[in-house]
């Protein structure tokens, strides 16, 4: 539920989470209903005893300890309510500077992703350790680049983390117009996304994240422009050094065959280990690999020993949280109504 804002005599309130107020509707009840049980009890013992004979067949016993105890309950839990909702009152304005560095992350969505010798899939798992490292990153702005045989922006730099990881999720090698691996143009598109942000970070990265095949694209360009814009290029490793098959799907998603060359044989895609290593040491970055899985901690550990520049600075209002008010008289009540007894108990004389 959306905070609740409104002026009251001149001063800014609020409720930051008003759907706890239910719970003073609770206390409320919890009250009314000891009153009305009290009032009850008393209407049926005045009409089977008189007053005076009360105290004598039921010593100690009293009509009114149980509305008293069920009222402290009641105004207990409403106030804890109250304190619950968060109220507010009163502003502050601070400014607020966000500091960080600039990251694209470049992913491979070419077919051969679709390889399984990383579990569940080369692309599966390296959205799974991208979405990972949007979780970690704090201040960062990230743009995300992908590629088969041509390159496309599915998101320029931000730091709405959620969007990036809903136009990852977007990526689809079936939905890529034209197959091959195109890393070169890739990169080039990269650093124009770089180059084109506003108040653009000291300190900028490349996260490519691939199985290193290359059957198009000019490599060698695309990082002697890097260099000299002194961007550094993260390389990330995924799949095996040993080979594995392309599987292919049909539109339901089942699986048919593996992919065929036009001999007929099966395509078998290996790891670039080499050629990734290259690109990251020409640049000034790192490769990184894990057989198992994808290197992502490594990733995030090197960008954050990176200088951070200062990416945006904005006037936001804080107001002032008042819940103390509330939550220390309610458990104070709530105490009172566990040491308050329904009866007093006396010993007959």
């Amino acid at each position: 539920m959306e905070p609740l804002r409104f002026l009251f005599l001149g001063y800014q309130m609020g409720l930051a989470k008003p759907g706890y107020l239910a719970l003073c509707v609770v206390g409320g009840l919890v009250g009314t209903l000891a009153l009305l049980s009290a009032l009850r009890r008393r209407s049926r013992v005045s009409a089977l005893l008189n007053e005076r004979l009360v105290d004598k067949l039921a010593p100690g016993a009293s009509r009114w300890r149980p509305a008293v105890q069920g009222g402290f309950y009641g105004m207990g839990l409403l106030l804890f309510g109250l304190a619950l909702a968060q109220p507010q009152c009163g502003t502050k304005s601070e400014l607020t500077k966000r500091r960080g560095i600039d990251v694209v992350v470049v992913l491979d969505a070419s077919k051969s992703m679709l390889a399984r010798d990383v579990q569940p899939s080369r692309l599966e798992r390296a959205r799974l350790e991208l979405t990972t490292l949007l979780d970690e990153l704090k201040g960062d702005r990230v743009g995300l680049v992908a590629f088969a045989g041509d390159a496309f922006i599915q998101s320029p730099l931000t730091s709405d983390y959620s969007a990036v990881k809903l136009f990852l999720r977007a990526v689809n090698p079936d939905q890529m117009p034209q197959g091959g691996s195109n890393i070169g143009d890739a990169l080039i598109l990269a650093m124009q996304v770089l180059e084109n942000a506003d108040r653009g970070a000291k300190e900028r990265v490349v996260v490519l994240l691939s199985d290193g095949e290359d059957l198009v694209g000019q490599v060698d360009e695309a990082v002697a422009a890097l260099k000299k814009a002194s961007v550094q290029v993260l390389t990330v490793g995924v799949g095996s050094e040993q080979g594995e098959p392309i599987p292919v799907y049909n539109r339901r998603g089942e699986f048919v065959d593996y992919k065929k060359d036009s001999s007929g044989e099966t395509v078998i895609t290996r790891l670039d280990r080499a050629g990734l290593t290259s690109i990251a040491e020409a640049t000034g970055g790192a490769f990184y690999y894990q057989p198992r899985g994808v290197a992502m901690a490594q990733v995030l550990e090197r960008i954050e020993q990176m200088q951070k520049s200062e990416l945006e600075s904005r006037v936001t209002v804080r107001y002032d949280e008042r819940f103390q008010m509330f939550a220390l008289p309610g458990l104070v009540l709530l105490v009172l109504g566990m040491l308050l007894l329904p009866s007093a108990r006396r010993r007959p004389s």
